[in-house]
């Protein structure tokens, strides 16, 4: 497998963009339009809480880290782990400072609960991928905190798991490479995206949003 350069890394929150619609990643990701809704607002509040960085905190046998970040060549991304929990085993790795073999856990804080599709497991199956590679460790535990149900959701995570991202960022990394933004899915998922003004599928059936908006401002 060929090492990407640090210059094409991908965002690895998009991955979660990209399972829920290939189209709005690229509007995000390539056209670079975004847009608030009530969801993203709360989304981000609850990351706030989470993410304080250089926030370290011991508590028995395991070291939490807070907004530690991270990356991957392999995948060609970098982003951050909003917690990772480094729990003291025989078969983890050394910590600078740090007695004992310790094995990573990445925690991803999320808005609300559980979902039916895979876009929230493929974003902590990336950051477990990352941590496997940069610590030189196998892997296959994660967990989830849901602020709705203000519980922590324990993730196996498989091989199999781990092949179907390495095919969502191969896809990723070809769109981004083109510049290409998918067509629209349409389906009841378009009501809950921030993006549904921007994206207008049914208008565009062969533009790109940049396109339509600068033949809008040329007119």
């Amino acid at each position: 497998m060929t090492d990407y350069k640090e210059e094409d890394f991908l965002q690895l929150a998009g991955i979660q963009h990209f399972n829920f619609c290939r189209r709005q990643w690229a509007l995000i990701h390539i056209e670079q339009q975004w847009a608030e809704n009530v969801r993203t607002l709360e989304g981000s509040y609850v990351h706030q809480v989470a993410d304080q960085p250089f926030l370290r905190e011991k508590r028995g046998d395991r070291l939490i880290v807070r907004a530690l970040p991270i990356h991957s060549r392999q995948l060609g991304i970098s982003g951050i782990c909003d917690v990772v929990e480094f729990v003291r085993h025989e078969e983890g790795v050394q910590l600078v400072g740090e007695e004992g073999r310790f094995l990573p856990i990445p925690v991803e804080y999320k808005r609300g609960k559980p979902k039916r599709d895979d876009s929230d497991r493929s974003q902590l199956v990336a950051q477990l991928m990352c941590l496997e590679e940069m610590m030189a460790c196998e892997l296959s535990l994660g967990y989830f905190f849901y602020n709705e149900i203000k519980h922590r959701v324990e993730v196996t995570i498989t091989e199999e798991d781990k092949e179907r991202t390495r095919a969502a960022f191969r896809e990723m990394h070809q769109y981004y490479e083109r510049s290409y933004t998918p067509k629209a899915s349409t389906g009841p998922h378009c009501e809950s995206c921030s993006l549904n003004r921007i994206c207008l599928p049914d208008m565009m059936e062969r533009r790109s949003v940049a396109s339509y908006l600068e033949s809008r401002l040329t007119e």
